[in-house]
């Protein structure tokens, strides 16, 4: 998955993010994708995995 893929992913599920519970707001789900990226980080350092390998891996969950 590229990152144009994965933004449009995450855009995606924003969306329903804001359907579903409407008394989010853009900055609750911009702290989210901001944790997302730190989790994805702190794998990365932990593994030595690439971003793109761990990415595919949640993907595949």
């Amino acid at each position: 998955m590229n990152k144009e893929q994965l933004e449009g992913k995450w855009k995606q599920i924003k969306g329903e993010f804001k359907q579903k519970y409407g008394e989010l707001s853009d900055d609750d789900i911009t702290y989210t994708e901001g944790k997302f990226d730190e989790m994805v980080g702190r794998i990365q350092q932990k593994t030595g995995k690439t971003k793109e390998a761990i990415k595919n891996e949640i993907d595949s969950w």
